[in-house]
């Protein structure tokens, strides 16, 4: 068997578990019904932030490392293009990464449209102050723009990295007194790592996984969304991202997206099409989620 198909196959398996033998649509619909109707254009503010954005965030990485991504391979033209057509349709919120190499495909994006009227999150691997400046100072750069509205700690899994990186961390804070970014936080993929998250007071923005069936998550759903909680509580912007368990739940979108609007935590979340197809299909089924 393959790694990827092991993986996949695990995943399921542990959401079954947390399903309780229930079926998904069972789970699902044993949810309470949601407050209102959502839309993937409201503008939601993201924590105490103070920056606003579309709810649905144009992801740039579903499968996304080493420089290349599902997105990335479409092409410049092609993921600009998607990421216009997102604009077009209302979308004000692009996710980008430097590990997904999608700069480029952004900074392309942004020469069409008000650089003040979309949020650019990106993220960088940097472990130490002196690599955390460089990536600031190429990421902008790359993107063409004078600032970055959010940049994350991408990937971190360590139960310490709020003292092992504080390096990082004060890199990023000195970044924001200059305005050379508006917010700061980061991407975790290990339970530990989303705890200390969420007890760190310098964590503005945490972009978690979250899906009902626990598939590419630091653990089980009600586990997960208990640190959220934890994180929305003391005003964290809480941005959940493998909403369709990347790719796992293809087939079941309707419920993972209701889901996820269900759960009360996030403000925004971020979903990565690979056509403009499928994402006006993603918007639609947003507004219809009620």
């Amino acid at each position: 068997m393959k790694r990827r198909d092991f993986i996949r196959k695990t995943a399921v398996s542990m959401g079954a578990a947390w399903l309780g033998g229930r079926t998904l649509s069972e789970a699902i619909w044993a949810l309470p019904s949601l407050p209102h109707k959502f839309q993937a254009t409201d503008t939601v503010t993201l924590g105490k932030t103070g920056i606003q954005t579309s709810r649905l965030a144009m992801g740039t990485g579903t499968v996304g490392f080493g420089g290349r991504s599902n997105q990335t391979q479409l092409g410049l033209k092609g993921l600009s293009g998607l990421l216009l057509n997102g604009y077009d349709h209302g979308l004000r919120f692009f996710d980008a990464a430097d590990a997904y190499g999608s700069h480029p495909h952004v900074a392309e994006a942004l020469k069409h449209i008000p650089r003040d009227k979309v949020v650019v999150l990106t993220k960088t691997w940097a472990r130490d102050a002196k690599t955390a400046r460089a990536d600031l100072d190429r990421f902008r750069r790359e993107l063409g723009i004078d600032y970055i509205d959010i940049c994350l700690m991408h990937c971190l899994s360590e139960g310490d990295w709020t003292e092992r990186f504080r390096g990082v961390m004060d890199v990023f804070s000195e970044a924001k007194e200059k305005g050379t970014i508006r917010a700061h936080g980061c991407s975790c993929h290990t339970i530990q790592a989303l705890r200390a998250a969420a007890k760190s007071s310098w964590v503005e923005v945490d972009l978690a996984r979250i899906n009902p069936i626990g598939s590419h998550m630091d653990a089980d759903p009600p586990t997960v969304v208990s640190v959220l909680r934890e994180m929305k509580a003391s005003g964290k912007a809480v941005i959940g991202m493998k909403i369709l368990g990347q790719g796992d739940l293809k087939n079941r979108q309707d419920e993972a997206i209701r889901y996820a609007l269900s759960l009360g935590v996030l403000d925004a979340f971020t979903i990565g099409a690979e056509s403009k197809t499928e994402q006006e299909d993603l918007i639609q089924r947003i507004a219809k989620a009620a």
